[in-house]
């Protein structure tokens, strides 16, 4: 009976050595110890640095407005209706009123105190300049008055400007969405000629949109 006891010992004891050993090896052989990022992501994750450094395109803003919601704009605008009124002829509250103020300077409004690093900002509300400012105000001018920290969906930043820009007696004309690369040409001009560009599509013209300047 003690033989038996003794040699039983014995087996648990040789795999559990084993069991060690096999897996100090597995770590060695897959860097357990040191988990490694694979050359090439199975999919790509938004946000995410690749190896070299670089962050995933961003889709350029004009082609976001080129597709933009403007319902869907006009209720990410409830966000700014607290601070903002955007009616012709509005009282300015927290934040100047934002009424056919596409394309004017950063400081338009009368009777509105705005602060020094806005009044500094030379050239008018583009859409390119209002998609910085909607990112993070504060990054785009340090000392605003402006508390609210940002639109981080580049697509509601898309559709509210669109929207805003319906709130004027003269809108003006969205971006044109850059055209494709040659890469992704290249299949268009494979299968047959790329469809024309509609009569009347707007140009990338004056380029200007409102902002929530609220000093």
């Amino acid at each position: 009976m003690q033989d038996n006891k003794n040699t039983i010992a014995g087996w648990a004891l040789a795999g559990g050595i084993a069991a060690l050993g096999l897996s100090i090896i597995s770590g060695k052989v897959f860097h357990a110890d040191k988990p490694e990022r694979p050359e090439k992501l199975g999919y790509v994750i938004e946000g995410v640095v690749s190896s070299e450094g670089e962050a995933a395109a961003e889709v350029p803003i004009a082609t976001l407005l080129a597709s933009a919601d403007v319902a869907k704009g006009e209720k990410v605008f409830a966000k700014c209706s607290s601070c903002h009124s955007i009616n012709s002829g509005g009282a300015n509250g927290i934040g100047p009123n934002l009424y056919g103020v596409m394309g004017k300077p950063h400081a338009s409004v009368a009777g509105f105190a705005y602060s020094d690093a806005l009044k500094s900002k030379s050239g008018p509300w583009t859409f390119e300049e209002m998609n910085k400012w909607l990112t993070s105000p504060k990054a785009y001018a340090d000392g605003t008055k402006m508390s609210f920290a940002g639109l981080g969906k580049a697509e509601d930043r898309a559709n509210l400007m669109a929207w805003m820009n319906t709130q004027t007696g003269s809108p003006l004309p969205l971006p044109a969405a850059p055209a494709p690369d040659a890469a992704d040409a290249a299949p268009a001009a494979e299968g047959g000629a790329a469809p024309a560009a509609a009569d009347g599509a707007a140009t990338p013209a004056a380029d200007a949109a409102a902002a929530p300047a609220a000093g």
